[in-house]
């Protein structure tokens, strides 16, 4: 079995979807992997993978690149021949498919989540949006990481529903995710791990943390992620003037996130919109408390006064408010809602839920091409 993985960046598939990964090379597939080289090439290398460069251009969209991008997948398709192609990210999805359907090779997309596009009513989201209904009419299966984001495809008449199916967002592995013995921090710390973009929250998080710090001065709010120059950053400045006022903490971006979760007393992301985010998985299976907005996907891990807070999105005065709830709780209470959260990890989003639906989906893509190949060897016969 030939199988290609294809996602926007190679950072990205190393580091959410190597699990998935693994799973086929335990079944001895092939598998090739395919994005723009940002050092983690050499990491699939390793792990076994075939890995395949192509230029692609994340922000933003040039005609001339993306039709560029399509033909380098066409070429590459044609010359790999896989079995199945998996594809992960917005332009993977939609150019991705359009060259394995010139290529004649099945697909299965993912819609990881709606994405800055969907988020603004903007003449982007309305050719995105014809773009997927045009699009989408050629993939096998198409999964979706939370059922908000499948009901407003399907309701947007943007997908078939009958090529539709739910995933627990991209799993977590439960035996690397692990808890650790309950300790709470002399000073009590807060963190936001994202990319610093404005529609993760960023600056509600701020906002917040300057009036928690008004009532709580000993508060730490650390920050860590990657820093994003598109229009939709945070500014350099913005960032600069945070640390500089001593607001925030910024470590950077990590590859190390286990390191950087145990620093933490709780987890906090005031995201707009999410398909099932990945930092509130890995977070929860380590027993962490959350605080996230309620909105489609941060919803799917967090159960109100469960295992941690709801908050309302654009709203930094109610952030801060369940901020103070949650440093205000006992360390028995604070204990808790971490147990509640590796629960919930275990019990709905072991990333072996999402390999074994991948597993069938894949065997009954192949079944059925095979099945197809033969009946028309037998009728050319």
């Amino acid at each position: 079995m030939r199988i290609a993985i294809v996602i926007n960046t190679a950072w990205n598939i190393y580091n959410f979807r190597l699990g998935l990964i693994r799973s086929f090379l335990d079944k001895n597939y092939e598998v090739h992997t395919i994005a723009p080289a940002d050092g983690y090439e050499k990491h699939l290398i390793q792990e076994g993978c075939k890995y395949h460069f192509v230029n692609l251009e994340n922000k933003g969209t040039n005609p001339r690149k993306d039709i560029a991008y399509i033909y380098q997948l066409y070429k590459l398709y044609k010359k790999i021949r896989p079995d199945v192609i998996l594809h992960f990210t917005i332009k993977p999805n939609l150019y991705g498919t359009i060259a394995a359907k010139l290529s004649g090779i099945p697909v299965i997309n993912n819609v990881s989540g709606l994405g800055t596009v969907f988020l603004r009513e903007s003449r982007s989201s309305k050719i995105a949006r014809e773009l997927y209904k045009y699009v989408f009419k050629f993939p096998d299966k198409v999964f979706f990481q939370n059922s908000d984001d499948l009901k407003y495809f399907i309701d947007k008449g943007l997908v078939n529903q009958k090529i539709t199916d739910l995933l627990p967002g991209s799993g977590v592995n439960i035996q690397k995710f692990q808890p650790e013995e309950f300790k709470r921090n002399a000073k009590f710390t807060f963190l936001l791990a994202a990319r610093l973009i404005q529609d993760k929250g960023i600056h509600e998080y701020a906002d917040a943390a300057r009036i928690v710090l008004q009532t709580y001065p000993d508060i730490r709010f650390l920050l860590v992620g990657f820093k994003d120059d598109s229009p939709f950053g945070v500014k350099e400045l913005t960032l600069q003037n945070w640390i500089n006022q001593g607001v925030l903490e910024y470590l950077g971006p990590t590859d190390d996130i286990q390191s950087v979760f145990r620093l933490a007393d709780c987890i906090v992301l005031p995201s707009y919109r999410e398909g099932t985010p990945r930092s509130l998985l890995e977070a929860a299976a380590m027993a962490k408390p959350i605080i996230a907005t309620n909105v489609p996907g941060c919803v799917e891990v967090v159960d109100d006064q469960i295992n941690g807070f709801l908050c309302e999105a654009r709203n930094s005065k109610d952030l801060a408010e369940k901020m103070i709830a949650m440093l205000s709780l006992a360390d028995a209470d604070l204990h808790q809602m971490g147990q509640a959260s590796r629960q919930k990890i275990e019990k709905k989003f072991d990333e072996n839920f999402v390999i074994q639906k991948y597993q069938a989906s894949i065997e009954e893509l192949v079944l059925v091409s095979s099945s197809k190949s033969y009946a028309s060897t037998i009728v050319a016969w």
